[in-house]
């Protein structure tokens, strides 16, 4: 079996990873049943939820520094066990402190450990020319995880009941992918990826090598804090749709059963991710991050005039798409300006961005409906302000040069 093989084999066992780990996404599923069938309270379901995605964004970061040092595969062996312990101890429980443990602490980190793992590793099996088709397939399978989530869920609830359909999800995470994480691991020392194919007659494609620096290094950059802010503003209306479209359809055009923009959510969430990673490779990652900005601002200042199902499906395809597209380049612009040495821990840095932009997210709409008796039209404005700001920042973020970036590494050494 020749290298480039064991390269797509990682690809491949990554993408089924994160199509376990996407089970997140199966949440709004539970939520329902929680408080159908257990009676809690709406703010009681969704605790669990948000303690998860707070643990997910904190042990990304750990889970980042830990493979940068260890390599990631007892790193992700320890994210997919306790992804799968925490789902099947979930089972188990039937108060909101302990759902909070099991499934917000547990299996929250078991998830951002997983997670960190997978695209460090498959970047360096790829010639650097593919990093942003290698980051756009595996953030895909997590965004796909959604699609066949969500109905096995509600199946399983259904027909099995809440506890057995967690204590089933959670065997199937531990069966599924536990063994794919033992196949995942860094290449040798002195391995070079192999070449892309080119057509005869032209050059081989060249690619700019990036100085490899620490995150110390890194946050002496100005363009760390413009990707920074990029990436949390940009996330913020993503997350901001994602977690509001029905209520959107129910208040904007009067749809209350609207249940299949998640599924559209989750398509072009997922193509998005794909699209975007091969078009960064083709014309560049900031100009791809500048095309997405601007296709979600102007979605953004339109989207209160979206009062038809058909406008509506089309405003969320394109949230999708513009949110599918962060996941997939800025994994890639981590590696392209500090190096693959230690992308972990720095792409871990970077993304708590995505944490705070839920949070900026959350708060924008709770402002939105206080000052507007239930509407959202003051957090598309918002929202269209904050992807201006983006599009100024995308103008101005270049890469930085190879002498500034052995100087800042050196002095931080």
């Amino acid at each position: 079996m020749s290298k480039i093989d064991k390269a797509m084999r990682i690809l491949l066992a990554g993408f089924c990873i994160n199509l376990c780990l996407g089970i997140l996404y199966a949440w709004s599923v539970f939520n329902k049943a929680l408080v159908t069938d257990f009676g809690w309270s709406a703010a009681d379901a969704s605790s669990p939820y948000a303690i998860a995605t707070i643990t997910f964004s904190v042990c990304l970061l750990v889970a980042g520094i830990l493979q940068d040092r260890m390599g990631p595969r007892k790193i992700l062996i320890l994210g997919t066990v306790l992804t799968g312990l925490g789902m099947i101890a979930s089972g188990f429980v039937n108060s909101v402190l302990m759902l909070n443990i099991t499934f917000g602490v547990i299996t929250g980190a078991g998830i951002g450990f997983g997670y960190a793992c997978l695209s460090p590793s498959a970047m360096k099996w790829f010639h650097p020319s593919k990093k942003g088709l290698v980051n756009g397939l595996i953030a895909a399978g997590f965004g796909l995880a959604a699609i066949y989530l969500a109905p096995l869920t509600s199946m399983l609830i259904t027909d099995l009941g809440i506890n057995t359909a967690f204590m089933i999800l959670g065997v199937g995470v531990l069966v599924v992918a536990v063994p794919l994480a033992c196949t995942i691991n860094n290449p040798p020392s002195d391995y070079v990826p192999a070449e892309p194919k080119v057509k005869a007659g032209k050059a081989p494609v060249a690619v700019k090598k990036s100085a490899d620096m620490s995150w110390k290094a890194m946050l002496k950059t100005p363009q760390f804090y413009s990707l920074w802010v990029m990436y949390a503003f940009a996330a913020s209306v993503g997350l901001m749709i994602i977690g509001n479209i029905t209520n959107i359809a129910s208040v904007q055009a009067n749809l209350p059963n609207a249940v299949y923009l998640a599924s559209i959510l989750a398509v072009f969430n997922s193509g998005g991710r794909v699209a975007a990673g091969i078009l960064s490779d083709k014309i560049g990652c900031v100009r791809t991050l500048l095309l997405a900005f601007i296709l979600q601002g102007i979605n953004m200042v339109l989207f209160s005039t979206f009062s038809s199902e058909f406008t509506l499906i089309i405003g969320t395809a394109i949230a999708a798409v513009g949110y599918g597209t962060l996941l997939a380049v800025f994994p890639s612009i981590t590696a392209e300006y500090y190096g693959l040495k230690n992308y972990g821990t720095n792409y871990g840095v970077l993304y708590t961005a995505w944490g705070i932009g839920g949070a900026i997210g959350a708060a924008v709409v709770g402002y939105s409906m206080a000052q507007g008796a239930g509407s959202y039209g003051l957090a598309y404005t918002i929202s269209a302000v904050m992807m201006g700001v983006c599009v100024v920042l995308a103008f101005v973020t270049k890469p930085i040069s190879e002498a500034k970036a052995a100087e800042l590494q050196n002095a931080s050494a």
